[in-house]
């Protein structure tokens, strides 16, 4: 028993190695996290990925569930994490960790047990651990514990055990946890590096914020130029990690491009012939939908003008039912694309209901005055799923609607529900002038890509 508990011990010493960062051996104000984890718990803290019990305790000693798994790793890689019902009878919508959940399996990360089950307070072993953070990350591992253990061991993830071994069926600690979650993130963390920088890209924008870890959350650690050369290694979720001379963290990927060229003069010339109508709805007395003090009129003013300045690069002409805090009736706004030659009218909107109610959803209509329905509903389908992929809230889906501005207007039409305003985590969203600027780009970019659909070339104006 003495022997086995001495190779229990020495595994657990020689699984992370030790670090001495001064004379703090807390991580982000928890006492319980030792030296050799510190920094690793402090930069997922610092970018909100990891939490503890209380602002002093991060029950470093504690085995992770699959729950707590789900969270760490859904926090990380930026899924919707909005509590809701699951595909498990034993998560209700209740749980901390529905959302995560169920986004993880959606995105083929985690999977269940028999019975429908997927057991969230079950805890995590080394081997379960090594599976999916293959899968989160991508690594190729053949489907074996084996070849999951290897996928981390290899890239200076995870260690061997003292017998020799991977220790596959030993249950691990929040804090371990943490550590080999904060080494696949960052290679800086790792115990050999193993970042490759094989793919060239460029940036879109100018004052590009270079990050030290995939969110907004974390410090900036440089800027960038626009259409900046850089060196891109592994992304998580919507973040790339970047090298650019001395200049090495995360930027977002929506900022970036597989191409060198963006000039529109490549761009098909039949897109000068092209009106898009932009309207952000309400305005002036009409200030919309309210949720924690914003307006929805200013925010899709916003993000309308956003929208107008990027296809201001375009041969597009670009037309706007309101540029400034202005209210115009529905029947103007139906009217205003005939008036102005319009080819296709994107009407942008922000939703509310209950508190609890969240995500992205996209209108178009289907009546039988409409003459475009087909071509409506391929616009909205477009820009919804560049939405969803750059806000990754909950995804509503494309619906039919008889909103006077769909119902009656003259050509395709979309209107857009970007976010919930009544519910929190959209709403962070929605007064965010970063997270504004994805979904413009977002907007602009599922515009292309209905002209894309009907045989227009675009590919140099994409951002």
């Amino acid at each position: 028993m003495k022997k086995r508990f001495f190779f229990v011990v020495l595994a657990f010493i020689l699984t992370v190695p030790l670090f001495n960062f001064g004379q703090n051996a807390s991580a982000a104000g928890f006492v319980d996290v030792p030296y050799r984890a510190s920094k690793e718990v402090n930069y997922l803290a610092e970018g909100g990925i990891a939490n503890g019990s209380s602002a002093t305790t991060f029950d470093s000693e504690k085995t992770v569930t699959r729950a707590e798994a789900a969270a760490f790793i859904g926090r990380a890689l930026q899924l919707n994490g909005t509590k809701r019902e699951t595909k498990f009878v034993d998560v209700g919508s209740g749980n901390f960790a529905s959302g995560y959940i169920q986004s993880a399996v959606e995105k083929g990360i985690l999977s269940g047990y028999d019975g429908g089950r997927f057991l969230p307070y079950k805890q995590v072993t080394r081997g379960e651990m090594a599976v999916m953070l293959s899968k989160a990350f991508g690594y190729s591992f053949g489907g074996t514990l084996s070849g999951a253990a290897k996928a981390l061991m290899s890239r200076g993830i995870a260690n061997g055990m003292a017998d020799g071994s991977f220790g596959a069926s030993y249950e691990i600690k929040r804090v371990d946890f943490a550590v080999f979650l904060a080494r696949a993130i960052a290679p800086t963390f790792r115990t050999v590096q193993t970042d490759e920088f094989k793919t060239t890209m460029w940036t879109n924008t100018g004052d590009l914020n270079v990050r030290s870890g995939p969110s907004t959350a974390y410090a900036s650690v440089g800027k960038l130029a626009k259409d900046a050369r850089v060196s891109a290694a592994h992304s998580v979720g919507n973040w790339t990690y970047v090298r650019s001379g001395t200049i090495v963290g995360f930027v977002n990927s929506y900022y970036l491009r597989s191409t060198e060229t963006t000039s529109a003069t490549t761009a098909d010339p039949r897109l000068a012939e092209q009106t898009i109508i932009l309207d952000p709805g309400h305005g002036g007395s009409d200030p919309g939908a309210i949720g924690f003090g914003l307006h929805e009129a200013d925010v899709v003013l916003t993000t309308g003008l956003k929208v107008n300045n990027l296809l201001k690069d375009t041969p597009f002409n670009v037309k706007m039912t309101r540029s400034t805090d202005t209210f115009i009736t529905l029947a103007n706004r139906a009217a205003f694309a005939s008036k102005n030659n319009g080819d296709i009218f994107v009407s942008i909107h922000a939703n509310a209901a209950s508190a609890s109610a969240s995500g992205t959803e996209t209108f178009y209509s289907a009546a039988s005055n409409s003459e475009n329905a087909a071509d409506s509903k391929l616009l909205a389908t477009k820009i919804q799923s560049r939405m969803i992929a750059a806000w990754n809230l909950n995804n509503r889906g494309v619906k039919t609607a008889s909103y006077y501005v769909l119902k009656n207007n003259t050509v395709p039409a979309a209107l857009l529900e970007l976010g919930f305003i009544t519910n929190k985590t959209d709403n962070d969203k929605l007064k965010s002038d970063y997270w504004l600027n994805v979904m413009s780009k977002a907007i602009y970019n599922g515009i292309l890509d209905y002209y894309k659909a009907k045989g227009y070339n675009v590919t140099s104006l994409y951002k």
